[in-house]
């Protein structure tokens, strides 16, 4: 009875904490037109303190979104274009020599803000995306030989353009882990494709006020941190990555070739804070199948690696995933 009773006050704590949601979500829609699943993924990485990749072709709004999030929210954005010829040093910052003092100063790079936009990480060679590794992994910069601690909250939103892959390098398995989610945008409908070109046509530029600040976000995220999540869902959560992993173990035997490696730990991990971030936004204090079910795909579908036999039968990471969560066993 006690759980129940906490429950109820957890219940009332989030409809008080997650007031801020609402008017996120309007901001951000009064400015973007449609991509209700791109506002959402945001939110749920912001609130889960996780990195999130947006893949999609240009014009989607993808650098629109987090530059008026970042509005939103009163807090400092960076934008950084990455090019084949882009260095290290021109993400995560410098030393420079100062005559007047005859000694070395640190200039720090783009990636000290709250909110950083890594536009089209795939056209950076290897060297710039392992530097953006320990800020994303670590949430500290080292520079020469001191080590800075970044902004909190930091959130690393990249983009990547899937049609394009003339001077791209793909992004190692192990940076792609780093992401909390991969989201997969499309094109909007065709009502919205008129209300966005009206909208344009216009020519008014839309003031975006802060409705909230960095530090609401870290009180809410407390608050995250206790949505309940019962042993049962946990173990609905641990079934559908060891599926991903051991797919003949759980009646999916024709999976078996065309995987290569299933999600790790972390996409445990970032499962179950995906689920529990998507029930604060939904103002519950518990976690339930249906939001693990709502995140799974964007939390696992760059963590499968795909054998050559599936690419050659034209199979998905995004289909694995479905056929995983239609066999395991919803609790």
């Amino acid at each position: 009875m006690s759980e129940s009773i906490d429950i109820r006050q957890l219940n009332a704590r989030i409809e008080q904490q997650s007031s801020f949601v609402t008017n996120l979500v309007t901001g951000m829609n009064q400015v973007i037109v449609g991509q209700k699943h791109l506002i959402e993924s945001l939110l749920i990485s912001l609130l889960s303190d996780g990195h999130i990749l947006l893949e999609g072709v240009p014009g989607l709004a993808k650098t629109l979104a987090i530059k008026t999030l970042s509005q939103l929210i009163d807090a400092d954005y960076s934008r950084i274009q990455f090019t084949p010829d882009l260095l290290p040093a021109d993400v995560v910052g410098t030393l420079i020599y100062s005559q007047k003092d005859e000694n070395f100063q640190v200039k720090k790079g783009p990636v000290f803000a709250n909110f950083v936009l890594a536009d089209e990480i795939n056209r950076a060679p290897a060297k710039v995306q392992s530097a953006l590794l320990e800020a994303m992994q670590e949430h500290q910069v080292t520079i020469g030989e001191q080590t800075f601690k970044l902004p909190n909250p930091f959130l690393v939103m990249a983009t990547q353009n899937p049609i394009e892959q003339e001077g791209t390098y793909q992004l190692p398995e192990a940076q792609v882990d780093r992401f909390m989610l991969k989201v997969v945008i499309g094109y909007p409908t065709l009502e919205e494709e008129k209300l966005i070109i009206r909208e344009n046509l216009r020519g008014e530029e839309k003031k975006v006020l802060p409705v909230t600040t960095a530090e609401e976000i870290l009180k809410a995220r407390e608050v995250v941190e206790e949505v309940y999540i019962d042993e049962k869902i946990e173990q609905y959560i641990a079934d559908i990555v060891f599926a991903s992993r051991y797919p003949e173990k759980y009646g999916l035997g024709e999976l078996k070739d065309m995987i290569t490696f299933g999600g790790s730990p972390r996409a445990s991990i970032s499962l179950a804070k995906a689920a529990r971030a998507y029930a604060f936004i939904k103002r519950r204090g518990y976690v339930v199948p249906e939001d693990v079910r709502a995140v799974v795909h964007d939390v696992l579908r760059h963590r499968i690696g795909l054998s050559y036999e599936a690419e050659a039968s034209n199979i998905t990471s995004e289909g694995i995933v479905s056929k995983i969560i239609n066999k395991v066993e919803v609790p």
